[in-house]
């Protein structure tokens, strides 16, 4: 089952996609003079970008990653969404020091933008396995009080499928070899583009 056309938006051009990583660096040198994200009137941008949209915003400093954040459910205009997760990634991962000014100029910027979430419909592990598209789907597991995410770029370092099921029960808490009929799975598509 692949995710259908109508929840899958059209590409941001060039120039939007400029404009969000540009909003990124600024809210996080924002951040680093004021210590708090960069204020933003959606209605200062294009339509598309105005659109509530989830994203994430990955940082890396010489090709390690320093901070991840973003929201898998549209909960408000895809730049707000933005200028909001860089902020949080350069200063509020939890598994990371807050970003210093002399790590700005190192600073490698990727945004993810997620479709909406699809429920994924299976009765047993083996099927799940055979309806993950590896290198496209990011998944969104749950069971009970667990909760766990990859995006699809994590396929680039887990590229079988069931290590990378195996490894996000591990993210939401679970043991990798963990199976329950309470488990549930939804799948989205990711936009990225970095600097």
């Amino acid at each position: 089952m692949s995710l259908n056309r109508a929840i899958d938006p059209d590409p941001l051009d060039p120039s939007q996609r400029r404009t969000l990583l540009a909003l990124a660096r600024q809210s996080i040198a924002h951040g680093l003079d004021q210590g708090g994200p960069l204020p933003v009137v959606p209605s200062d941008y294009p339509a598309d970008l105005r659109e509530r949209r989830a994203a994430f915003v990955t940082l890396e400093t010489g090709g390690t990653l320093r901070g991840c954040i973003g929201h898998l459910e549209a909960i408000q205009p895809l730049v707000s969404d933005v200028a909001e997760n860089a902020f949080a990634a350069a200063f509020r991962d939890p598994r990371f020091r807050p970003l210093t000014r002399p790590e700005l100029a190192r600073l490698s910027i990727e945004i993810s933008v997620l479709t909406p979430s699809q429920p994924l419909s299976f009765t047993s592990e083996e099927e799940l396995l055979r309806m993950i598209e590896p290198g496209r789907d990011g998944l969104i597991l749950e069971a009970g009080a667990a909760r766990g995410t990859f995006l699809p770029t994590v396929w680039e370092s887990l590229p079988e499928p069931r290590a990378f099921l195996r490894h996000l029960k591990q993210k939401a808490g679970l043991r990798p070899d963990y199976w329950s009929d309470r488990v549930r799975v939804r799948r989205y598509r990711t936009e990225s583009f970095s600097e």
